[in-house]
């Protein structure tokens, strides 16, 4: 049964509280005010049920300073914040949580207990990336026919990695936009369109590594590597995202100016248009980590409460679907 393609957040939210009961995330370290303010946001929703892990002292003070009441959730103390991450991961391992949220603390910490080999989250051969899901800027019902929207039916986009891989080699990066085809399929987006981003579209190698990269990722897409998926690249940004762009240009591309996926070459570029989109454009962002057998919550610690809420219901909507899959026994 083919899974019918969201074409906003909002459905996405619709469409996990649509599903029945919430799941529990396991928050941590918890003492943030809009990680506070997105979990009761997303109880309030049915969305997830939070558990609250770290220095109780300090949340209750952040909680009590904001007017929040956190005494319908389970709440565990624990000061240091390392260890509060590794409880998240306890839980989830014992199933008393189908979440992980990361609190006021760096991706980094937070990954290194889920890779943690003990742990068994991280199947064999498998890696984690980082994926951002929003939006598709210029779109939607109420731009219809105006010169942002021109027309464009409203849908979500993906961006990778902004958040974990460094600098990721060919290989790496091959594993990254697989990780990302799967959220998109997952999102009802059944012939994902990929763009692998660089500064040029031309191949310029030594100068721009990255060309190749692409190039070869693209020529690999020909062969059916990633299955019923379009992958173009090198694509400059301006002719992933613009149709009047890539006209211009003269780009003949079912990719350009109309990617699903902005694949970017390396953390920094990745990270840096993340943050063009969430601070320049107020878009909102949600976030997670994929490829392991949790999907975690990973917003920015800068990210709004909003993008926070978002990412709750991305991870609980990847979940979902991860828990259905297992039942019926279907490959992931």
């Amino acid at each position: 049964m083919d899974t019918p393609r969201l074409a906003s957040l909002d459905a996405l939210v619709r469409a996990v509280t649509a599903r029945g009961g919430p799941l529990r995330v396991a928050i941590a370290p918890c003492a943030e005010e809009f990680v506070l303010r997105a979990a009761l946001h997303a109880a309030a929703a049915g969305l997830a049920e939070p558990v609250f892990l770290g220095d109780m002292a300090r949340t209750h003070a952040v909680a009590e300073r904001l007017g929040l009441d956190l005494s319908a959730f389970e709440r565990q103390d624990c000061p240091d914040d390392i260890q509060a991450v590794t409880l998240a991961v306890d839980y989830f391992r014992q199933g008393r949580a189908q979440l992980i949220m990361k609190g006021l603390v760096s991706t980094s910490t937070v990954l290194k207990a889920v890779l943690v080999k003990d742990a068994g989250l991280v199947p064999a051969g498998g890696i984690l990336s980082h994926v951002t899901v929003f939006d598709a800027p210029g779109c939607g019902p109420e731009e219809d026919g105006g010169p942002g929207g021109q027309g464009r039916p409203q849908r979500l986009m993906l961006l990778t990695d902004a958040g974990v891989n460094i600098r990721p080699t060919l290989q790496r990066k091959v594993e990254i936009l697989k990780n990302a085809l799967a959220v998109a399929r997952s999102l009802g987006i059944a012939r994902p369109r990929a763009a692998m981003l660089a500064a040029t579209e031309k191949v310029n190698y030594p100068a721009m590594p990255a060309t190749l990269d692409a190039d070869i990722i693209a020529k690999m897409a020909s062969s059916g590597e990633f299955g019923d998926a379009l992958v173009a690249g090198p694509l400059a940004l301006d002719l992933a995202v613009s149709p009047s762009a890539a006209a211009m240009k003269g780009m003949d591309n079912p990719v350009a100016g109309q990617a699903d996926i902005l694949c970017t070459p390396d953390i920094e570029s990745g990270n840096i248009l993340y943050k063009a989109l969430n601070s320049l454009m107020n878009i909102t962002l949600a976030s997670v980590v994929v490829g392991s057998r949790v999907p975690v919550v990973v917003p920015s610690r800068g990210d709004s409460e909003h993008s926070k809420f978002a990412s709750i219901a991305l991870a609980a909507y990847l979940a979902a679907n991860q828990n259905s899959a297992d039942q019926n026994g279907d490959p992931q």
